[in-house]
């Protein structure tokens, strides 16, 4: 009372030319398609085109292949009767008492399909007639996803919270076909002819998962962004499609519950883009800021400031406020002060202390100063024999 299995793997011409007549895959599938009714391969050495039969009823003798990457139900009444996870061929025997009524295929699968199995199979011996449909375990893409206005969530790098309208797509796969069938799948997809596709616009169901991801975005976001594995960084998130994947799923989990009550996982995703607020923006420019001013790069940054200041104080107060400026800052001893990213020189004995500088109306202290940031390279030699013409008073 079930499905005998005749070959594994051996879905080729070998099978099709042994098998004439036998059920299938439909021909033209899109990638999407998540569950369809199995159809019947006429005769022209197994190969034939006689895919259009609208009866997917198997009966006592009947042969089905079972292709790579898709899961094969058997249903009577509503009921699970049978499930294939394994390729190959199989048939279809209602009296033989040593067939195997469930083939998990190990791995992912093990698991999650005994137990739907045992909650719902069949209850009694299966009848003489079976509907048969065809369930795919691969990667289903193009799951598409978007905010029409900003989602907003805690975020750990930036260590405020910010917002954001993003938009994407994800892939979807089916770990639990028992379990999606039984408690996800609209009866009216239980049909003949019929093909649920997630990316159907006129799929409630899957319309129903579109909203569930949306509302599930900002608390990926945060689990993302608070996990100190990912580096607590919002802007790695569009190149770690799997790390962000898992939080998705995470977070859909969560609040929805799409393995455990309908045999559905988020696998991978991808982020097109994502448009943050002004607020979120200002924050992120400080920040980077701040990261940029660090170390080396940090002293460069500040050497550089100096100097456009310099240039700036000469251009607006002429030598004057050059040399203001050098009084400020302690003539070149200002820049000294700045952190080097060379290594450490070895301890030396403390330099005798600096003698008091000299009052800035001084003219042997004017004249020094200038001569420092001549020397420096801070002013040209005009500025400094005008700073000389002025002391001396010529």
């Amino acid at each position: 009372m079930g499905l005998v299995q005749a070959a594994v793997g051996a879905i080729g011409g070998s099978l099709a030319d042994q098998w004439k007549d036998f059920y299938t895959v439909p021909d033209g599938l899109p990638a999407t398609a998540a569950l369809f009714a199995a159809v019947p391969r006429g005769t022209n050495a197994g190969r034939g085109s006689n895919t259009r039969g609208s009866s997917n009823i198997i009966t006592n003798g009947s042969r089905i292949v079972v292709p790579e990457g898709y899961g094969l139900l058997l249903m009577q009444d509503g009921a699970v009767t049978a499930f294939v996870a394994e390729a190959g061929g199989y048939e279809w025997n209602s009296d033989d008492l040593q067939s195997r009524s469930i083939f998990s295929g190990g791995g992912l699968f093990d698991s999650l399909v005994r137990q739907s199995w045992e909650r719902f199979k069949f209850g009694g011996q299966p009848g003489a007639q079976q509907a048969a449909f065809f369930v795919s375990l691969k990667e289903l893409p193009d799951n598409r996803f978007g905010t029409q206005s900003e989602i907003y969530w805690d975020d750990g790098y930036l260590n405020a919270q910010v917002g954001a309208i993003t938009r994407g797509s994800y892939t979807l796969q089916i770990v639990d076909p028992i379990r999606f069938v039984k408690s996800f799948v609209p009866a009216s997809y239980l049909q003949p002819g019929r093909v649920f596709d997630f990316t159907d616009l006129d799929n409630a169901a899957a319309g129903q998962l579109f909203n569930e991801v949306v509302s599930s975005l900002a608390p990926a976001f945060s689990l993302y962004t608070n996990d100190p594995a990912k580096g607590n960084r919002i802007t790695r998130i569009q190149q770690d499609s799997i790390g962000f994947a898992a939080s998705l799923s995470e977070a859909v989990e969560r609040a929805y519950h799409w393995k455990t009550d309908r045999g559905l996982v988020i696998v991978k995703t991808a982020i097109v883009s994502i448009e943050y607020d002004a607020h979120t923006r200002e924050i992120l420019k400080t920040v980077q800021r701040a990261d940029a001013l660090t170390g080396a790069r940090g002293n460069a940054n500040l050497q550089a400031s100096v100097a456009a200041g310099v240039q700036a104080a000469g251009e607006n107060a002429g030598v004057g406020g050059i040399l203001g400026m050098g009084v400020a800052t302690g003539g070149l001893g200002g820049l000294a002060g700045l952190q080097q990213p060379a290594a450490a020189a070895p301890a030396v004995a403390p330099a005798p202390q600096a003698a008091p500088a000299p009052a800035v109306d001084d003219p042997m202290a004017r004249l020094t100063q200038a001569k420092q940031m001549l020397d420096a390279g801070l002013i040209t030699q005009a500025d400094y024999d005008a700073v000389k013409a002025k002391a001396l008073g010529l």
